[in-house]
């Protein structure tokens, strides 16, 4: 009989010790996952009153302790909404107060742009459209030319370097010849008369 006292007083000693594990970890306390890590039956877990206790109180204390946990971590969340809920306000406060100068300056804006609109003549308009198109049309005339007056410029500048080219070497030749008849003069004789 002793033995078996001996035997249980072990056994919920090691349900003792696998409990506070459990609570340290802040673990789900459970008659299996106590059982699987004390190593002892499902059954010891269910019949003997002071184990029976020991877990009912350690499940009870885990479910406060998550029950606390969640709180505290809902209490963190409220108030990180909180804080972006004032700072979404202060955000809206500030882009009415930009619409509202953005409003202001667009009536500025057209209140000018009818006054300009008043100081001009009906056809006014008509005219502006003609002579953009006519400066169009310039522009695209000038553009043209511009283009054709490059290929010649081009041409013109071909045809200089092939006149440079045959100038230099026409000069050569009548240097050559210059120099020829200099030299057959200078070894004739003198013919004195």
């Amino acid at each position: 009989m002793e033995a078996r006292h001996q035997g249980t007083a072990r056994l919920l000693e090691r349900v003792h010790t696998t409990l506070q594990h459990m609570h340290r970890e802040r673990a789900r306390v459970t008659v299996a996952a106590v059982a699987r890590r004390a190593d002892v039956s499902r059954t010891f877990l269910y019949q003997n009153e002071q184990a029976k206790a020991l877990v009912a109180g350690a499940a009870k204390q885990a479910d406060a302790q998550r029950s606390a946990l969640r709180t505290k971590r809902a209490e963190q969340q409220d108030a990180s909404w909180r804080e972006r809920a004032l700072n979404a306000e202060e955000a809206v406060k500030t882009c009415h107060g930009e619409i509202r100068l953005q409003r202001t300056r667009i009536a500025v804006l057209l209140g000018r742009v009818q006054d300009l609109e008043a100081d001009l003549p009906s056809d006014a308009v008509q005219k502006l459209v003609t002579e953009n198109t006519t400066l169009k049309q310039t522009v695209w005339q000038l553009s043209q030319d511009k283009g054709r007056l490059e290929d010649r410029l081009k041409g013109a500048r071909e045809n200089n370097r092939f006149l440079d080219k045959r100038l230099a070497e026409l000069e050569a030749t009548i240097a050559d010849e210059m120099t020829s008849r200099l030299s057959t003069h200078a070894s004739a004789p003198l013919s004195v008369t």
